[in-house]
């Protein structure tokens, strides 16, 4: 200590700055509400559909409707994070999350829920950008090239959230009916909003000269719109839908590479290989890890014949362990090994669904659900580390969302399978059929964990 002491008076050295702990808990609060609002409608999705008397092909469109706003919401909005700072895209996307909130509780019919969670969607996009955007400018102000606790953090909020969204959501339906999940928003929105403007720094004034390729977001939303309408409901009249995908998206990519401003800059993405193996890994991962939140959470009330509050504490274990993973393993930044472990035990998660039965004993319920948290703790960490340390950091907020972007279109896969497999209902033989492509996907996973040999680099030097 003497020695720095006299060092620092020679002016050989220099204190570094510490990061800036207030903003982590607007950060953690705000990019929580995506995955809270993804995972607690699993458990409601059977009390819906009997409110207004649909069918589970119907309700699938809750879980579709804010997907397909999210995967358009995240790139977008992290592209407008870049060009004009978190605080304001913070502010405005909780304050969207609230209003939706409020409406959702008051739906008189499925189809203006379905609109509510389409809100939702674009809503909750805003915060998780900003905070990578913010983890960035606060790295590069203190030095630390890899904040790997923050990352730690963030990665555990939102685990707890994803993987206890169903037991939230069922506590909230036994007490009050599915209407509490929707109201839920308004006070965490309004804390966000508190928060955010206490403690985010305030941006400088808008830049001049910035342009948005809103004509690049349309194709973009078009294309994967028409192709997810076709693959919810797969048929030869509806052969069109792909095909207006397939030419909005090809105009998408013609748009994007002549632009001089992109909505997606495919030449720097197409550049960096290893981020783009790390959205395609997010993908597979997050079609395994929401077709077994959802599939599972509806076979339990369906084919288990078990109480929705019930059915979420069956999957509590699922949290509890994705905490007691990350946790430890957070403190790392390498994350070669979390992946090929987590892949391997993902793929046995996924063979173990073929055991299930309409009268399976409830500890065997509970070890699947454990063995399930573990490799959604190590995966989703190692995947938020690989991103942090590939993308520019200029663009940290676009490619933030598309990270998340891959997430969702895991999970409107995710939907569209399991819409599929569950058309007589979450029955035992339809969730058997549903453990093949999950099971597919998984190994899948594996496969681009231990071919990416680029993962060797990631975390070696943090500090």
């Amino acid at each position: 200590m003497r020695r720095f002491l006299r060092r620092l008076r020679r002016g050989r050295t220099t204190v570094p700055e510490s990061f800036d702990y207030r903003l982590v808990t607007p950060m953690v609060l705000g990019s929580i509400l995506n995955p809270i609002n993804s995972s607690m409608l699993a458990v409601a999705l059977i009390p819906i559909g009997r409110a207004f008397d649909a069918p589970p092909a119907q309700t699938a469109w809750l879980v579709t409707g804010l997907y397909l706003a999210t995967a358009v919401g995240q790139p977008v909005i992290g592209r407008l994070v870049d060009a004009f700072g978190p605080r304001r895209l913070y502010l405005a996307g909780t304050a969207l999350v609230g209003f939706a909130g409020l409406v959702a509780v008051f739906a008189p019919n499925l189809w203006v829920l379905v609109a509510t969670r389409v809100l939702l969607g674009f809503g909750t996009s805003a915060a998780y950008p900003a905070s990578m955007s913010l983890l960035r400018t606060e790295a590069d102000r203190t030095g630390v090239h890899s904040p790997s606790r923050i990352l730690a953090t963030l990665t555990v909020s939102n685990q707890i959230v994803t993987v206890a969204g169903p037991t939230l959501g069922g506590l909230l339906v036994g007490a009050g009916g599915w209407h509490l999940i929707f109201a839920l928003n308004v006070p965490l929105a309004a804390a966000c909003l508190v928060l955010g403007t206490l403690r985010l720094p305030a941006g400088g004034a808008v830049p001049s000269g910035v342009r948005t390729d809103v004509l690049g977001m349309v194709l973009f939303a078009g294309s994967l719109t028409a192709l997810m309408l076709f693959v919810m409901d797969p048929a030869a009249g509806r052969w069109y839908l792909p095909a207006v995908g397939a030419a909005a998206g090809a105009l998408f990519v013609r748009r994007e590479l002549a632009a001089t401003r992109p909505f997606i800059d495919l030449r720097v993405l197409g550049g960096n290989r290893p981020l783009l193996a790390t959205y395609a890994r997010q993908f597979l991962a997050y079609t395994v890890t929401y077709t077994f939140l959802y599939g599972y959470s509806q076979w339990l009330q369906d084919g288990r014949g078990i109480d929705p509050a019930s059915a979420g504490l069956l999957q509590l274990p699922m949290a509890l362990a994705a905490i007691a993973i990350t946790v430890p393993a957070g403190r790392n930044a390498k994350v070669r090994g979390k992946l090929v472990a987590g892949s391997l035990i993902q793929l046995a998660g996924c063979a173990c669904l073929l055991l299930l039965t309409s009268d399976s004993p409830a500890w065997l319920l509970l070890v699947l659900a454990t063995v399930f948290g573990v490799p959604h703790g190590l995966n989703s960490l190692a995947n938020q580390n690989a991103l942090y340390a590939q993308a520019d950091p200029e663009r940290m907020g676009a490619s933030a969302g598309l990270l998340r972007t891959s997430t969702y279109f895991g999970a409107l896969l995710s939907s569209a399978v399991t819409a599929a497999f569950f058309q007589d209902g979450a029955t035992t033989a339809g969730m058997h059929g549903l453990a093949w492509p999950m099971i597919g996907a998984a190994a899948l996973f594996l496969v681009a964990s231990v071919a990416d040999r680029s993962l060797n680099r990631v975390g070696r030097d943090a500090t």
